[in-house]
Parts: structure tokens; C-alpha cells; sequence
């Protein structure tokens, strides 16, 4: 996982330069520090996150410390959410947590609540590192894009137990599932809702003229109606009243819910751009993070006008906000990126009917897969191929991505990309075929593992096992396809497939509770891979601790697991010993042997 950490997720953005002051609301947050939890709640375009940047700028002006996470759809995978919690808590002291992230990015990451326990007693215990302030703050922005029910709970579990130095402030567009209501009767929780976000009057005004307009009272009425206080919709009213000759006529002729508002301002703002300039937002609309050289490769503009088209949009106020310091990453207003991809399809469709622009939105989301590949973001380089149906390159980026993706324990997001494949392309890759099978056996979907690995055995020249042929055609009656030809990336990888496959269906019988079988194929594994295959070995090595375990044979699976922890860490898996050493503590204390599985829980982890 570290070495995919996004840092500009944990940048504090700061406010606007042109940004409204909003005593009222700044006090209103000022209030609730002492509670458990800030929730600051509204639809999409109410200025959260601008109201929260204000407030912590307030705050860090005073020498209070702030950690921010800026969340997106990735993070719903538990041990991903969590590993970028920490490393947030890390900006204001780095040794915070070190020993919980390392835990969080093996192979076998502890449940949520285990990890939470150990960070929050270490955060607790402020007398062992003097660095860890006496009140801090931890922002979670956009909170609504995380739909997963195990961070909910994990995020549940922290605030019950919540360190009484640390404060949590969460922005969304709709109520997390969290226990607000106890929060709420036990006094430990502040609200924002968007009747508290909406502008008065005096700040609709004060807002308006940083946009440099200076309307009447009659006019300022009106528009403050129309929008009900609504930032967004003033916003685009704005920029659509520049240049109009007659602003009461255009006041007076929109009116309506916020949908019809949004479409019709940015239809209004679009209309009144320079060609290259609307070309440039709907083609960009496709990205979640705007960088000069990205904007660049998708819009196909010469090397730099990218950089400057962004910081031109900047100073026009048009719904972009920076990601860093240094203004090298962006991204545009959520709603706003919403409607000008609205826009872009609509088009597409239009201009695909006189064939004057086919497959538009593909070709610019491969082109920033492309980008994102050649500058080692495989994540979003994966993301952005499937968008654009381009799935043998998205397959074979998934296939040569699985080895850090079985490292750092990403299940989640391997099955994701996986069910956005389709089939018959799945099909012809047995080394990606194998590890879905393996992704489904550690997520527990057992009915799906033998399908798949029996699919990626049939491409396997048996006669020739460990070293099965690359040059495998499907015959007409072979089920893994038609006469097709596999596909194969990681050489490496299919050569070892024999020895995974073997690896797998011994963890499928552990788990069924096959013992017997669990002996056979781990078994199976040892006289497939070589001596050197570490990796391989402790796998195997380590089914046949736990069948002895399961057997009862305490001893005997001590020794076994053991031996399987040595190799592991020959094969480089540091990180994976620790669990490695809870289950080995665990047969001790089956045991009896108290003393001993005590010196062998990590100190990190709290002990029973």
C-alpha cells in the first residue's frame, strides 16, 4: 500500500482566496470541539468543504494540529481506509501508528476493530511519545462516497472509543450509518445541516462581489430567492450574469429546483466560453484529479497549455479546487464535474450520429489510462481502461498489478477490476483466471473457487508440470475456449501456476473442513515448486501447520507453522510474520503455554 499512497488525499485544501467570511457559522463550530463528533451535512454544492478549510485554517492559526483525508470510492476497502487514517494522523505526529500501518499493508490484515484498538491506545497513552498533541482534529471529507458497511462499523468502533484528545469532523452529502442518534442524546455531537449552509442575504452579497458584481437590493432579493441561499447556484449565476446586458430580465427568467438551475447556469456558462475553453472542461470532465501534463495527454494540447488552462480557471473562480500547495494537482467541484460529463456524453451522442466524433469518450479515457500508466498509477490507469472498454489492456495491467495487489491484501479492488472484465477475456488469462479463484477463496465465495480454478488449469500442458508451455492453443471441445489462444503477461506467474493452483485448492479444503485434502494438495505444492520459491513453500508449509492444528495436534502444528513463518520471511514478507506470530501465539495458548504466547503476540496488537 505505500507505495500507491495518494499524499494529495491528505492535503488540507485551503480556503478560496476569494472566500466569504462566515462568523456565524465558524462560532457554531467552534462550540462543539469538546464533542465527539462535528457532522457537517448537506447536498452537493453548500460549501462544505470550503466552510471546513476556513475553519481549520482558523484552527491551525491558534497551533491546534489537523489531520485531513480527502476519501474516494477506493476507500471502502477496510484495511485501505484505515491505512490512509493513519498515515493522515501521521501528519501531525509520524509515529503515530507505525506499527499498526505495517500490520495493515500484510498479506493477512487484522479485522478493523483489532487495528483501531491498538491505534487508539497508542494515541491514549500520550506519556510514551511527547510529539502526540494534547487536542487534535481529524477531518473525513466527503464522507458519502465510501459505501461500505466495514468502515461504517470500523468508523463506529473509534468513535465509541473515541481518545478524549482527538476530535472527529466528517463532511457528506448524506448521514453516515453511524450511531448519530446516541451521539446525538449523549450530547457528543454538533451539526451543520444545509438550512445552517445556506447563505443569508448579507453573505449571498458579500459573495457576489467577489465575483464582481454589485447588484441592487431589489436584484440581490431575487436571485438570493431564486437559489434559496443555494452556493452553487449563486455561484453559476455569476459567472452565467457576466457580460449580460440585462441582469434583472436574466434573474427574473430561471427559477425552479436545483437540477433545473444547474443545468440551465451551466448550459448559460458553457454557451458563453471560447470554443477552446469548453472544449477543454467537457474533455477534462472525465478525470477525478486534474494535473497540467494529464490535461494535456487527454485533450491532446501542446506540452504546458494544460498548466495554464487550470490556473486561469483558478483565477476565474470556475469550480476548481487545488489539491496541494503548490498548484500542481486540482480537481473541479463535484456537482460541477457531474454536469459537464452530463454535457460531454449528450454531445458524444449527438456528434456519434454524424460520425464526427465516434468513440469521444473513449478515446479520452484511454488516453488518460495511458497517462496514468506511463507515470505509475496503475490503479486510476486500470479504472480509466475499463471506462473505456478497453479490456485486454485493462486485463493485462490487472494481471501485472496482482503480485502488490496480493501483498497488500487489496481483495476489494482485485474484485472490482475482475467482475468488470468480461468472461471470455478472463477466460483466455489462467494466470488472472487462478487468482480470481484465489480473490473469491479470501472473500469468502467458496461456490465460485473450484469453477475458476479448474478454468485455469485446462490452459496447463500437464504432462510438462512445473514448467507448463506458453504456446497453448484451446481445442474446439476444450472448455477454456474454442480453439482461442491464451494469454499470458507475467510469465513468471504462469510458470509457478501449477504450484498456486495446488496452494489454493488446499486453502479451499481447509476451509470446507477437509482435512485430509488440505494434507494432499499442500503436499502437492512442496513437490511442485522449487526450493527457492519461498513463497510457495510457506503456503504449503502453512496449510499443514493448520491441518495438524485442526487435527489437534498442537505440537506438531506449532513445528509446521514455524517452519512456514521462516520462508515466509525469506520470501520478503515481513509484515506477514506478525499474523503469522498471533496464530502461532494462539497454539500456544491452546497449549497452555501461556508465558510463551505471550512473547510472541507483536506489542503493537493488544494482548487478551
Amino acid at each position: 500500500m505505500a507505495s500507491t499512497i495518494l499524499t494529495t488525499k491528505l492535503y488540507i485544501p485551503p480556503p478560496p482566496p476569494r472566500v466569504v467570511v462566515r462568523p456565524r457559522l465558524i462560532e457554531r463550530l467552534n462550540e462543539g470541539v469538546h464533542r465527539k463528533l462535528t457532522l457537517i451535512a448537506a447536498p452537493a454544492g453548500f460549501g462544505k468543504t470550503t466552510l471546513a478549510s476556513a475553519w481549520v485554517a482558523g484552527l491551525q492559526a491558534t497551533d491546534r494540529r489537523v489531520a485531513w483525508l480527502s476519501l474516494d470510492e477506493g476507500d471502502g476497502d477496510p484495511a485501505r481506509f484505515l491505512t490512509y487514517l493513519v498515515m493522515a494522523l501521521q501528519t501531525i505526529a509520524p509515529s503515530i501508528g507505525q506499527g499498526v500501518l505495517g500490520v495493515l499493508q500484510s498479506s493477512q490484515p487484522p479485522p478493523p476493530e483489532t487495528a483501531l484498538t491498538a491505534l487508539i491506545n497508542e494515541i491514549t497513552a500520550t506519556d510514551t511519545d511527547p510529539n502526540i498533541p494534547d487536542d487534535f482534529f481529524l477531518v473525513l471529507d466527503d464522507y458519502h462516497v465510501v459505501d461500505a458497511p466495514a468502515v461504517d462499523s470500523a468508523l463506529a468502533f473509534l468513535l465509541e472509543h473515541l481518545p478524549p484528545q482527538m476530535h472527529l469532523v466528517i463532511t457528506t452529502r448524506e448521514d453516515p450509518q453511524l450511531p448519530l442518534a446516541r451521539l446525538r442524546a449523549r450530547g457528543q455531537l454538533a451539526e451543520l445541516r444545509a438550512a445552517d449552509l445556506r447563505f443569508v442575504p448579507s453573505e449571498a452579497a458579500g459573495f457576489l462581489q467577489t465575483m464582481g458584481l454589485n447588484l441592487s437590493a431589489d436584484d440581490l432579493a431575487a436571485l438570493e430567492a431564486r437559489t434559496e441561499g443555494w452556493i452553487a447556484g449563486l455561484q453559476l449565476a455569476a459567472l452565467s450574469m457576466q457580460g449580460q446586458k440585462d441582469i434583472p430580465a436574466f434573474i427574473r427568467a430561471f427559477a425552479g429546483d436545483h437540477r433545473y438551475i444547474v443545468d440551465y447556469l451551466v448550459e448559460e456558462v458553457l454557451q458563453r466560453q471560447p470554443e477552446d475553453i469548453r472544449s477543454f472542461l467537457l474533455q477534462t470532465s472525465i478525470l477525478d484529479r486534474l494535473t497540467g501534463p494529464l490535461c494535456d495527454a487527454v485533450t491532446g494540447q501542446k506540452e504546458g497549455q494544460g498548466k495554464a488552462r487550470l490556473e486561469a480557471l483558478e483565477r476565474g473562480n470556475f469550480f476548481i479546487v487545488p489539491l496541494d500547495d503548490k498548484r500542481h494537482w486540482y480537481r473541479y467541484h463535484h456537482l460541477f464535474a457531474d454536469v459537464l460529463y452530463a454535457y460531454l456524453m449528450a454531445e458524444t451522442a449527438e456528434t456519434a450520429e454524424t460520425a464526427e466524433q465516434p468513440g469521444q469518450v473513449a478515446t479520452l479515457h484511454r488516453r488518460a489510462s495511458e497517462w496514468y500508466e506511463h507515470n505509475g498509477f496503475t490503479a486510476d490507469a486500470i479504472r480509466h481502461a475499463l471506462a473505456a472498454r478497453d479490456f485486454e489492456r485493462a486485463a493485462t495491467m490487472v494481471e501485472l498489478a496482482i503480485p502488490e495487489l496480493r501483498r497488500t491484501r487489496q481483495e476489494a479492488t482485485f474484485l472490482v477490476w475482475l467482475r468488470a472484465l468480461p468472461d471470455d477475456v478472463v477466460r483466455l488469462r489462467p494466470v488472472l483466471n487462478a487468482n480470481y479463484a484465489g480473490v473469491l477463496l479470501a472473500t469468502g465465495a467458496l461456490d465460485g473457487v473450484e469453477a475458476r480454478l479448474r478454468d485455469a488449469e485446462r490452459w496447463l500442458d500437464t504432462t510438462d508440470m512445473p514448467g507448463p508451455s506458453l504456446d497453448r492453443t484451446a481445442r474446439p471441445d476444450d472448455p477454456a475456449g474454442g480453439g482461442d489462444r491464451m494469454v499470458v503477461v507475467d510469465e513468471e506467474a504462469f510458470r509457478h501456476l501449477p504450484g498456486s493452483i495446488a496452494v489454493w485448492r488446499a486453502g479451499l479444503a481447509l476451509v470446507q473442513g477437509d482435512v485430509p485434502g488440505t494434507v494432499k494438495y499442500a503436499r502437492q505444492v512442496l513437490d511442485l515448486v522449487s526450493e527457492d520459491d519461498h513463497l510457495g513453500r510457506s503456503g504449503a508449509v502453512g496449510f499443514l501447520g493448520l491441518s495438524y492444528w485442526a487435527s489437534g495436534d498442537l505440537e506438531a502444528a506449532y513445528q509446521t507453522f514455524a517452519a512456514g513463518q521462516v520462508s515466509l520471511k525469506k520470501a520478503g514478507f515481513i509484515s506477514d510474520t506478525v499474523n503469522g506470530a498471533i496464530a502461532l501465539a494462539d497454539i500456544r495458548i491452546g497449549q497452555g503455554r501461556l508465558r510463551e504466547a505471550t512473547h510472541l503476540i507483536p506489542i503493537i496488537l493488544p494482548v487478551a
